[in-house]
């Protein structure tokens, strides 16, 4: 999948709460401890956003290779935000993975704080939480990186029909040369093995080692978008190790990964769709067509035009040679196919470009979601997609599946057929993916919008199937990723209730979900002014995020 990348503050629980539900017991929260298991050396935190919230920070070694746990050790960056609340009310420590694969997530330990109060009771306070970076991401050691530029400038057109003969693969055509030089930098920079070890097994590997340091029975667990794989995998191992769960956007375990990001591509294109019509509704605000038809025509009509005259970056780095074009045009409007929150800005972005020739907007939204001037988030999500299970070699099959689906959705197809061909040639082994198994986990609470891009709808039944335990909570109508803690009370009071006294919705028999909220209305445009409304905690994270990953 590509990117994800993801309030208000908890109080306390009552005197007298035992801790509810499948899980562990209060005793065993606070004084079970493996034994011949060293403590964890926590020092201060130099995140700014951790420091705040008077997060602990450490690292732990875990082994390099599962298979040689006494061979060659790594190191993991993790934080913590401790508990508020008393020793009777302490639930247990509660793991963040945001997603990616690839994301950083050693500042979700501030998540203790975006968790709603229920029935005035605080519910993230009674919880240790604990943010990490997985192997090889940010702050973790040692960190995967292969060419930092590569998401820059001067992108050659995504679809290969104008580039190179449909039938044929070269590498010495423009996307062929770009993919081949990125693995091939990745073996040369990558000398530690690191890249062999990167799945997801791996890392739910490290999570369960990272509970025996932390002297946890069982570990509750968030996790946003990829992260849901991640939790799926974690709970097929260590069934016995889980307590209360939390799926944000949900991972379809039967499409990794290969599969997955061909349905996204007809998710995508569906909602770029929808976005074209809101457009199209608000034209005496942007002047882009009042029909969904007519702001769609000028959309492509504008991609079309940049790739045959491409033009110059105001802010590019290399004398007046970096070039935005129809791929960079492409890029720049992802975010909107992930979150209704973008609308507004990128609807400015789209009128100013295309009405007053304005190039920085166009190439400041461009960097917004190209990632450019660091590539770990996407080495790792590379590396964990390409190894976590086989991927077709043939090009015949590439081109045969993507041609079909650009016909039908041609947004961002080829763009992100691109995006995940290195896999094609990744210089590690694959693996066989862990099949999942919820049956023996007590406790999960799902969320998803059902017209979600990134995680289609789709694969929340079906983990909702494969967790007999689990009950579902679906936004009709909803198109933004993971959009938990943003707000809603719908949704984040069931998360609330749920973390207070593991209580969810009733399950409901049939093959949907077993409550519903009503899709969020969609924003209205901003004036100048109100721009500077105030983000949702998850969508500050993600900001904080991107700051974790910038080279040092």
């Amino acid at each position: 999948m590509r990117k994800k990348l993801i309030g208000t503050v908890m109080a306390t629980a009552v005197a007298a709460l035992t801790l509810s539900g499948p899980g562990i017991t209060t005793a065993q929260a606070t004084t079970a401890k493996p034994a011949k298991i060293t403590p964890i050396s926590w020092h201060t935190c130099t995140n700014a956003t951790l420091k705040s919230a008077g997060a602990q920070c450490a690292k732990v070694q875990v082994p390099l290779d599962w298979s040689k746990p006494q061979g060659k050790q790594i190191k993991i960056a993790i934080s913590r935000v401790k508990h508020t609340v008393s020793k009777s009310k302490y639930q247990g420590v509660m793991l963040v993975n945001p997603g990616g694969p690839g994301g950083s997530g050693l500042i979700y330990s501030v998540l203790q704080g975006a968790i709603p109060d229920y029935k005035g009771k605080t519910v993230g306070g009674a919880y240790d939480w604990i943010g990490f970076d997985p192997r090889g991401v940010g702050d973790s050691e040692p960190k995967v990186s292969c060419n930092d530029d590569y998401a820059g400038y001067n992108r050659p057109q995504y679809d290969p029909s104008a580039q190179f003969p449909y039938t044929t693969y070269k590498v010495t055509d423009p996307w062929p040369a770009r993919t081949n030089a990125y693995t091939d930098a990745c073996k040369a920079k990558n000398t530690s093995g690191i890249l062999k070890h990167l799945t997801t097994k791996d890392v739910a590997k490290d999570m369960d080692l990272i509970r025996k340091r932390l002297g946890a029975s069982k570990i509750n667990y968030y996790g946003f978008s990829y992260g849901t794989y991640l939790g799926q995998v974690y709970a097929s191992l260590f069934p016995e190790r889980t307590r209360r769960l939390v799926f944000d956007g949900t991972v379809d375990p039967r499409d990794v990964w290969y599969d997955a990001n061909l349905n996204q591509d007809v998710a995508f294109d569906r909602n770029i769709n929808i976005w074209f019509g809101w457009l199209a509704k608000y034209d005496s605000t942007y002047h882009l067509g009042n029909t969904k038809a007519e702001v769609r025509k000028l959309f492509y009509d504008t991609r079309d035009a940049l790739y045959a005259n491409p033009v110059t970056a105001p802010g590019g780095d290399h004398g007046g040679s970096d070039k935005l074009g129809g791929s960079e045009w492409t890029d720049a409007f992802l975010y909107a196919g992930y979150y209704e929150s973008t609308w507004t800005d990128l609807a400015s972005t789209f009128s100013a470009y295309v009405n007053d020739d304005d190039v920085a907007a166009f190439e400041s939204s461009y960097l917004d979601a190209s990632g450019f001037g660091d590539d770990n988030g996407y080495a790792v999500y590379t590396g964990v997609q390409c190894t976590d299970t086989s991927w077709p070699k043939s090009w015949t099959t590439w081109k045969k599946d993507n041609d079909a689906i650009a016909k039908i959705a041609p947004f961002e197809t080829w763009s992100n057929a691109w995006y995940n061909e290195p896999c094609r040639h990744w210089p590690a082994p694959s693996r066989t993916p862990k099949k999942i198994n919820g049956s023996k986990v007590k406790s999960l609470l799902m969320l998803n919008e059902t017209l979600d891009a990134a995680t289609p709808y789709p694969g929340s039944i079906q983990v909702r199937k494969l967790f007999p335990n689990a009950s579902l909570v679906a936004t009709k109508g909803g198109t933004t990723h993971s959009n938990s803690l943003a707000g809603y009370p719908c949704v984040d009071d069931k998360i609330a209730r749920y973390l207070y006294n593991g209580g969810v919705p009733t399950r409901t028999r049939g093959n949907h979900a077993d409550a519903y909220c009503k899709a969020i209305p969609q924003p209205v445009p901003e004036s100048a002014s109100a721009k500077s409304q105030r983000k949702s905690v998850t969508e500050q994270l993600k900001l904080e995020q991107q700051k974790l990953a910038a080279p040092r």
